[in-house]
C-alpha cells in the first residue's frame, strides 16, 4: 500500500506526516538526521495489519517547531501527544529511532496509558547528565557543520556515518535524500533536545517490557551503549542486526521489520 503524506493542525501547531494501511496503530519517530520519508519501507510491510504513521517532528518536514529555545523530550512528547489527538488515537504501538527513542521513551514516561507497546531502535542517550564543557562541545559540533555546510551539504558529507560500509546503494542514496531535507531550525532544536535528554532517566519510568535494537556496525550508538539502554528498564528485550549501521531499519528492513514483528506479535 502507498503510503500517504498528511498535515495535521493540532493546538501546539501543524504535524506533517505520512500514513498507510488500517488497524491498530503503529506510530514510528524518526532520528536528528531524518524525516518521517525514512519509514517507507516499514509502511508499506505493517500496513496491511496496521495504520502505520511517521511523523515529521518539529521542525522537520512541514511540522510546526515546538515553542521553548531549549526543547526537552517533554515538549515532543506534547506535540506526539496533540497528534494522536487530532487522529482519535488513544495509544499506538511506538517504535522510535536514535533521537525518536528519546522522544519516544519521554512520551511513555508521561504518558504510559497511551503507549501500548515501545520499541526503540539505536537509541541515543543524550548528554543530560554531561558536564557542561561537553554539552557545549556537542552543541558546537553538530552546529559548525549544519552553519557551515547546509542541509545538502551535510547530507553529502555525513549520511555514511548512518550506515555500515556494507550498505547498498539504495539504501545510501535514501538515507542522503531524507537528510537533504532538513530544517536548520529544527534541526538546531533537536540538538537541543539531545544535549539536554536523558534517555536513561525516563526508561528508569517506564513499566513496559521495551525491545531495544541496534546493529552490529552502528559506530554512532554502539551495541555496548545501546546494551546499557535496555538494562535501564525495568523490563527489556535487547537485539543486536548483524552487518546494520545506525540507520538499521533504513538500511536492513528485513532484518529490521522481523524483530519488529515478533515485537508486535508479544504485544497483542
Amino acid at each position: 500500500m502507498t503510503e500517504m503524506r498528511k498535515t495535521l493542525h493540532t493546538p501546539l501547531g501543524a504535524v506533517s506526516y505520512l500514513e498507510g494501511g488500517t488497524g491498530a496503530p503503529l506510530v514510528l519517530l524518526h532520528g536528528i538526521g531524518s524525516g518521517a520519508a525514512s519509514w517507507t519501507a516499514q509502511i508499506e510491510a505493517f500496513s496491511d495489519r496496521f495504520r502505520v504513521i511517521a511523523w515529521d517532528a518539529p521542525g522537520y518536514g512541514k511540522s510546526d517547531q515546538v515553542s521553548p529555545d531549549a526543547p526537552a523530550a517533554t515538549d515532543y512528547a506534547a506535540h506526539l501527544a496533540g497528534l494522536l489527538d487530532a487522529l482519535n488515537i488513544p495509544a499506538c504501538h511506538l517504535v522510535g529511532h536514535s533521537l525518536g527513542a528519546i522522544v519516544g521513551c519521554g512520551f511513555a514516561r508521561i504518558y504510559p496509558r497511551r503507549v501500548t507497546s515501545l520499541m526503540i531502535a539505536a537509541p541515543a542517550t543524550g548528554y543530560g547528565k554531561a558536564d557542561l564543557e561537553t554539552q557545549n562541545q556537542r552543541r558546537a559540533g553538530r552546529m559548525s557543520l549544519m552553519n557551515e555546510l547546509g542541509p545538502k551539504g551535510l547530507a553529502r558529507e555525513r549520511h555514511s556515518n548512518l550506515l555500515s560500509e556494507k550498505a547498498p546503494r539504495w539504501a545510501r542514496i535514501k538515507v542522503q535524500d531524507v537528510m537533504a531535507q532538513l530544517r536548520p531550525e529544527g534541526y538546531e532544536q533537536a540538538v537541543e533536545l539531545l544535549v539536554k535528554g536523558d534517555i536513561k532517566a525516563d526508561a528508569a519510568e517506564i513499566l513496559l517490557d521495551v525491545t531495544v535494537v541496534v546493529g552490529d556496525a552502528d559506530t554512532i550508538t554502539p551495541p555496548v551503549g545501546c546494551k546499557a539502554v535496555a538494562d535501564s528498564f525495568q523490563a527489556s528485550s535487547f537485539k543486536i542486526l548483524p552487518d546494520l549501521g545506525h540507520a538499521c531499519y533504513v538500511e536492513g528492513p528485513g532484518s529490521f521489520n522481523a524483530v519488529l514483528d515478533e515485537h508486535l506479535r508479544k504485544s497483542l
